[in-house]
C-alpha cells in the first residue's frame, strides 16, 4: 500500500512540474475597450509582459464597438474591410498561443483612427534576453523609459498547463486519484 501512495504522489508531482502561471489582461483595464476618455492603448500594452498562455479580454458595449484581429498592414491603415477575425460579444476572450505581434482594432468607422487599436506583442524567450554583441569592452548603454511599471492588479494569475507533458501529467494525475479513491474507499 505504501508503494501505491508513493506512485500517486509521484504522478501528482509530475503533473505540477509543467504547471505555470498565465495572466488575464483586460484591455484598457477598468475603462475597457472604448473611444471615451483618454485611453492610450499603446501605452497600456507597453506596460504588460505578455506571454504564451495569457488571455486578453476585450470588454465593451457591443452596440457601439467590436474587435477585429488584423494584419500589421491593415492595423496601420485602419482598413476594416478584411480582418483575420471579428469579435462582437462585448466580452471577448482571446488566448495567446504564439509569439509575435497580435494586432486588434475596433472596426466601427472612425474608432481605429481615434486610437481604439492595440498591438499585443508577445516576446519570444530569445527576444526577452538578447545576447550581447560587439566588443566585451564596450560600455553598457542604459535606456530609460517613461512608461510606468505594470500594476500587479492588471493581471490575474491563473493556473495553466503548458506543453504535451502538462496535459498528459494532468490526465495521469486525475486517473491516479480516481483509482486511488476507488481502491481504498
Amino acid at each position: 500500500m505504501a508503494l501505491v501512495e508513493r506512485v500517486v504522489v509521484l504522478f501528482i508531482v509530475m503533473a505540477f512540474v509543467q504547471v505555470s502561471f498565465a495572466a488575464v489582461y483586460k484591455v484598457g483595464d477598468s475603462a475597457g475597450w472604448t473611444t471615451l476618455g483618454t485611453i492610450d492603448y499603446r501605452k497600456w500594452a507597453a506596460t504588460k509582459n505578455f506571454q504564451i498562455g495569457d488571455t486578453i479580454i476585450f470588454e465593451y458595449n457591443a452596440k457601439f464597438h467590436n474587435v477585429m484581429r488584423v494584419t500589421h498592414a491593415i492595423y496601420k491603415t485602419c482598413n476594416a474591410s478584411s480582418p483575420i477575425a471579428t469579435f462582437t460579444t462585448g466580452k471577448d476572450s482571446i488566448n495567446i498561443t504564439n509569439h509575435g505581434h497580435h494586432f486588434f482594432f475596433c472596426g466601427v468607422p472612425g474608432h481605429c483612427q481615434a486610437g481604439q487599436k492595440v498591438d499585443i506583442n508577445v516576446l519570444s524567450i530569445s527576444a526577452e534576453a538578447p545576447t550581447p554583441s560587439g566588443s566585451a569592452l564596450a560600455s553598457p548603454t542604459v535606456q530609460t523609459s517613461t512608461v510606468p511599471a505594470p500594476s500587479p492588479s492588471n493581471a490575474t494569475p491563473l493556473i495553466s498547463l503548458k506543453g504535451s507533458f502538462g496535459s498528459v501529467g494532468f490526465n495521469m494525475t486525475v486517473f491516479c486519484l480516481v483509482w486511488f479513491m476507488y481502491s481504498f474507499f
